[in-house]
């Protein structure tokens, strides 16, 4: 295993892969210098002197700059570096010129629907209107169990606090994000649940959903009913037989529409697991499929990377609109953009915003952006797409879902349990974290400095994903575990 790695020639940091001790000689091209202090693993120590005010660079770009003289050797942290972002700023287009060549197909075992969309699981899915039904869900849940025969991978409810006084983007948010999930291909069938006095009640979200494939979803207003439990038992047997219909085939992997998320990020993130995600965009992207970047706050600092990698200058401004709607989110709400590493990111090794977004980004790979996409807006257009969405772990995935990935890639340093309405894959991007949490990660990128190449690591990869696409269940799904989390931005009434 490495002891450390300087990422990029223009840095004047490098980061320790593991414990690195004080006295210890580091040697790297030219620069040779011996630590001061101990040096955690994942966290950054200097090449040379910084100079109070300078900047530390690490992946090439400016992290924030120094808050006193820091001798090379010494250990950097948030003790001696601030961040250096501001609020609003004015971006210009220099476009990037992306050459991303086309490579061979790949084929999974999918669901092909009527309507022509696809979907990596034949679920059936509980989706209540309003919280007031959520132990009412759960138990026609834990009642249809017995369903779970043949075809059908899972049966899931998917409680949730709102549908009810809420107001403006709150309650519109509620209704796209519900509607989205009744129509996502992921679910061979779906019981939505009403109460029936609820502002987001059966008839106002069937002006969400649009057309609907009376087979494939069933309605029940539980104030209308005189046994809910007993009717929503008999419309489950319904579903349970029009979802079993369904058998996997060999679908083109261009079909694939995935999302990418970080959480629990560290020192390693944008070392190991995150430039491997990254790498698999680019090879779906290069077989015609689809992959959704998310997390607006966490691109603050490192958002000029992909606005030179939008398409046209239509979708950078898109970008730049993308970036400053969540600067104003945070300043209408006085709070200061920047103060987002949590606790365990900088225990992890991450210092400032700056740090951990252009750690975050490299899951975007190497692509053109193609599109924008607004918060639970479905993707349209094939190749990488951002999304607006927080950083919450639970909203953004399951924001990404509901704009039609199949699959969440969600990398993480310190590990979580969590799973969102579609297979959530733990990505660790240590292997200490792998063997200590075997029953949540799924997949470990730490092997990438310790001997493991990125090529052999990324087809690895794409293998796995391929394998989850064709039914294998990762960790949180073996757990039983099923979660989802709509944003809220306004009043509770």
């Amino acid at each position: 295993m490495q002891d450390f790695i300087k990422i990029h020639s223009e840095d004047n940091v490098a980061v320790a892969l593991k414990p690195l001790a004080a006295g210890t000689f580091i040697e790297t091209g030219d620069t040779a210098v011996t630590l001061l202090e101990d040096i955690p693993q994942g966290h950054k120590f200097a090449l040379t002197d910084i100079p109070a005010g300078s900047s530390v660079m690490k992946y090439g770009c400016a992290i924030g700059a120094a808050k006193e003289n820091i001798a090379a050797g010494a250990w950097i942290h948030t003790h001696n570096l601030k961040t250096g972002l501001g609020d609003l700023l004015t971006y210009s287009y220099d476009k990037q010129d992306i050459s991303l060549a086309k490579t061979d197909d790949r084929t999974f075992m999918g669901y092909r629907r009527p309507d022509g969309k696809v979907g990596v699981r034949n679920e059936i899915w509980i989706i209540p209107t309003v919280g007031c039904v959520n132990k009412i869900a759960s138990a026609i849940e834990r009642a249809s169990q017995k369903y779970i025969t043949g075809s059908i991978d899972e049966v899931a409810a998917f409680p949730h606090p709102y549908g009810c006084s809420q107001m403006g983007d709150d309650q519109e948010y509620t209704r796209t994000i519900l509607a989205d999930l009744i129509n996502h291909p992921n679910a061979g069938g779906v019981l939505v649940l009403g109460l029936g006095c609820e502002n987001s009640n059966v008839q106002e979200l069937k002006r969400y959903i649009g057309e609907y494939d009376e087979r494939r979803v069933k309605f029940l207003v539980a104030q209308e009913s005189e046994d809910e439990m007993e009717d929503s038992m008999a419309l489950i047997e319904e579903l349970a037989e029009y979802a079993g219909t369904f058998h996997r085939e060999p679908i083109s992997c261009s079909e694939l529409i995935i999302g990418m998320k970080c959480g629990g990020s560290d020192g390693l993130s944008g070392i190991t697991a995150n430039p491997t995600v990254g790498a698999f965009s680019d090879m779906l992207v290069s077989k015609g499929g689809t992959t959704i970047l998310t997390e607006v706050p966490e691109m603050f600092g490192a958002e000029t990377l992909l606005m030179n990698r939008c398409k046209d200058e239509e979708t950078f401004e898109k970008t730049v609109e993308l970036i400053n709607d969540f600067k104003n989110y945070f300043t209408s709400h006085n709070q200061t953009i920047y103060e987002n590493p949590s606790p365990g990111n900088k225990k992890g090794g991450i210092s400032t915003l700056e740090d951990k977004s252009l750690g975050c980004v490299q899951k975007s790979g190497s692509a053109e952006v193609v599109d924008v996409l607004k918060y639970g807006e479905p993707v349209q257009t094939k190749g990488l797409n951002l999304l607006s969405a927080p950083g919450n772990d639970l909203v953004a995935s399951t924001a990404l879902a509901a704009s039609g990935a199949h699959i969440v890639l969600f990398t993480t340093g310190r590990g979580t349990p969590f799973a969102c309405p579609v297979p959530t894959m733990k990505i660790a991007t240590n292997t200490a974290l792998s063997e200590k949490k075997n029953n949540w990660i799924d997949f470990n990128c730490g092997v990438l400095v310790e001997g493991t190449d990125m090529d052999t690591l990324k087809n690895q990869f794409f293998d796995f994903v391929i394998e989850v696409a064709s039914g294998k269940k990762v960790k949180s799904e073996e757990a039983g575990f099923h979660d989802m989390a709509i944003f809220k931005r306004g009043v509770t009434l």
